[in-house]
């Protein structure tokens, strides 16, 4: 399962999981093939530890070793004012 946690700058961490991911590898990687988009895209839910609002985004495939926290926190911060 592919996760990844991240601190912003108001100190609430982010725990991001791609969804559909499952613990057997043979499976997640069915399910990511299964996934992706024509962008070679995956859905990634991002789930706060304080009051925030959980958000799903849209990520490169490789997501979790591609992008520095500072990418990744980007991401949540553009997709929550989206939502706002």
């Amino acid at each position: 399962m592919k996760q990844r946690e991240v601190t912003d700058s108001e100190n609430t961490r982010w725990t991001c999981v791609q969804a559909y991911s499952m613990s057997e590898e043979k499976t997640s990687e069915k399910a990511t093939e299964l996934e992706e988009n024509e962008d070679g895209k995956v859905t990634v839910v991002c789930t706060p530890s304080g009051g925030s609002q959980t958000v799903r985004l849209e990520l490169p495939l490789e997501w979790e070793e591609v992008m520095d926290d500072k990418s990744l926190i980007e991401a949540i911060m553009n997709s929550k004012k989206k939502h706002s």
